[in-house]
């Protein structure tokens, strides 16, 4: 509603020549081409004036007089200064700047330009720069302020200027400069208007003081249009070229011996033209949108003071209809403004209920994205209830916007400050992300298969770890990491793939050497010697696939088992054969010599320990009374201490066989 209101006051701008002619203005009139004086008197609203014409003598020389039939009414003429004085001014709308960032000050700058540079967008521009200028002298007094606590100096402080600060400067440094050549062309373009309108009085000269012929009204007619066509010249020409060219039309009417007549003539049709006028003027006050209206009474007020003069006593009359017509548009926006204050009160109290609903905001803080995404969709939710709202009281205009924009302001500085941190801790692991990738490169090409894969599995444990990386850089860092992963597992695969042909070819050798040891237990030769080179043999084979491991283990058992029977059916030897089988494997180890040792000093502990137990039980059994329940005992430790027996004995064996080794 600020907007709208501050639009219409400067449609009162641009209405301000049409508007006093109803209230009376300064008028100038112009006696002479070479001698022009300027006296200002009151216009009253009445159009009944004498015509200037009734009293211009025959100038001497290049002194012409001054023709009612091309000079403006006093209130026309005053129009027409007043439009080539402010010709330049800005049509500007204030607007609220206070409470804006640097980041939305060059944002509304960015779009108020994005149409073109115009010379109506100077002031504003200006405020906008004087605003940013603002911010930016308060950021780097708090810098030096910061800089000093530092232990910094004065003189060795500089500040250094943001991107947002030299977009900003470049943007409206070119718009200056764009500026600066429209006003230069604007004054070429005036230099070449009194050009064309030097040679325009030149031609009008001509025909002044030339024949009469038929065809001289229609000249005339088309050196007016054309005068009329033409833009502002220069200032300092401007008056004399209007004195010039109303002069020699007031000889040219003189010359005529009709002028009179075509003078009524022409003031009729001038009549026509702005009874037509007024008659749009009146039908404005069935037009709704009351800024539409003032524009085309606008249009309307500039038609009329170029149309010409009308019969002297048709003048009154049809002033005061257009003047009537015109009060009824501009009564119009006064009760619009009248009725806008309730409004405005109304706007008042719902902005404040929205400053209630935001000062939480301004002390909100959180550790997560996601969190600050969700408070910052809720804070621009109140912003565009806000915009939506209106304008308020002009006396309270500047505090409530302080105090809204303050708290908005806070938010977004707290979330900056969040960002800030965040993107510190994603520069950190970058950093880790870039020594992850770096060896997990290093490792992509090992043919150590297992090894690698446990070492690669733990880099993707420590990358799952990370935490958030730059966005820009997160694709990109993933990717190579997974890259180098992937390769090293799809060697992995192909090396897997011919494993396993070579896993199938060892699973058909164990299986024909397993038949071959049923075989052989068939038979009638048989001895240890053979089964263990079927042992080694099967041993050295090498790995089957992993779904047969189980199985083909459990078929060599069954064959070994088979053969040892056949072998020693009582079974005694079974357990030493088994034994040696045990050392041989664990001779091919790399550590066999302390692996057999501390398999020596296990069974010697072994029986050490049986040793004690079978001392305690034979002592305890001296302690049993001749009893009935005394004898069960003593025959289940009896059982116990021969067990023991037999197993130290066993113990003993596979030392004297653990010797051998």
């Amino acid at each position: 509603m600020t907007e709208k209101s501050n639009e219409l006051s400067d449609q009162d701008k641009v209405t301000q020549a049409s508007e006093k002619e109803a209230t009376g203005i300064e008028n100038t009139a112009e006696s002479a081409e070479s001698s022009v004086e300027q006296t200002e008197t009151s216009i009253p609203e009445s159009a009944d004036q004498q015509d200037p014409t009734d009293q211009v003598s025959e100038p001497a020389a290049q002194v012409e007089p001054v023709s009612e039939e091309e000079t403006p009414t006093p209130a026309e003429d005053s129009a027409n200064e007043a439009d080539e004085a402010t010709e330049e001014e800005d049509d500007h709308t204030p607007e609220d700047l206070s409470g804006l960032t640097k980041s939305q000050l060059l944002h509304l700058l960015k779009d108020k330009l994005q149409h073109g540079v115009s010379l109506k967008l100077d002031k504003l521009a200006h405020e906008i720069k004087a605003a940013f200028d603002d911010l930016v002298a308060k950021d780097t007094e708090a810098a030096l302020l910061k800089f000093k606590s530092e232990g910094g100096s004065e003189d060795d402080f500089q500040y250094r200027y943001h991107e947002e600060e030299r977009e900003f400067n470049k943007l409206f440094n070119d718009f200056r400069h764009q500026l600066n050549s429209l006003r230069k062309e604007a004054e070429k373009q005036k230099e070449r208007n009194l050009q064309l309108k030097t040679e325009l009085l030149n031609k009008l000269r001509d025909l002044v003081d030339g024949e009469e012929t038929t065809l001289s009204m229609g000249a005339i007619k088309a050196i007016q249009e054309e005068w009329k066509s033409l833009g502002p010249v220069p200032a300092a020409q401007s008056r004399n070229l209007w004195a010039s060219f109303n002069a020699l039309m007031d000889r040219f009417y003189d010359n005529r011996s009709i002028y009179f007549e075509l003078k009524e003539l022409d003031r009729k049709k001038n009549l026509e033209s702005k009874l037509e006028l007024c008659e749009k003027a009146d039908a404005l006050k069935e037009v709704k949108d009351l800024k539409e209206a003032i524009k085309q009474l606008n249009e309307l007020h500039e038609e009329f003071k170029h149309i010409g003069p009308v019969p002297r006593d048709e003048q009154e009359n049809l002033w005061q209809r257009f003047k009537a017509a015109s009060d009824a548009v501009y009564d119009r926006r006064k009760e619009f403004f009248e009725g806008q204050k309730e409004v405005f009160k109304k706007n008042l109290t719902e902005k404040e209920a929205l400053i209630g609903l935001l000062a939480p905001f301004g002390e909100f803080k959180a550790d997560r994205i996601k969190d600050w995404n969700t408070k910052t969709k809720e804070i621009l939710d109140i912003q565009k209830a806000w915009e939506k709202i209106g304008p308020v009281p002009k006396e309270s205009g500047k505090d409530i916007n302080k105090a809204f924009w303050a708290s908005f302001k806070q938010f977004f500085h707290h979330k900056n400050l969040f960002f800030k941190e965040l993107d510190e801790i994603r520069a950190t692991n970058q950093k880790k992300a870039e020594e992850l990738i770096a060896q997990a490169e290093a490792l992509m090409e090992n043919t150590d298969w297992q090894s690698t894969a446990n070492q690669l599995v733990k880099l993707q444990q420590e990358w799952k770890k990370l935490g958030p990386t730059p966005e820009k850089n997160r694709d990109a860092l993933y990717k190579k990491f997974k890259a180098a992963c992937d390769s090293f597992f799809e060697n992995r695969r192909t090396s897997t793939k011919q494993a396993n042909n070579e896993f199938d070819a060892n699973l058909k050798l164990k299986q024909d050497l397993i038949a071959a040891i049923h075989s052989a237990a068939a038979g009638e030769s048989r001895s240890e010697e053979e089964l263990s080179g079927f042992v080694t043999e099967f041993n050295e084979i090498g790995f089957v696939p992993r779904k047969n491991i189980k199985e083909i283990q459990n078929q060599f058992k069954e064959a070994v088992d088979s053969y040892l029977e056949k072998l020693d059916p009582s079974g005694t030897g079974r357990e030493d054969f088994l034994f040696r089988l045990n050392l041989n494997k664990i001779q091919s180890d790399p550590n066999a010599i302390k692996t057999l040792n501390k398999k020596e000093h296990g069974i010697r502990k072994q029986i050490t320990d049986l040793e004690n137990s079978i001392s305690l039980w034979k002592n305890n059994l001296e302690f049993f009374a001749a009893s009935k329940t005394a004898d069960k005992l003593r025959d289940q430790f009896d059982v116990k201490i021969q067990k023991a027996e037999e197993e130290i004995d066993k113990l003993k064996k596979k030392l004297t066989i653990l010797k051998e080794f």
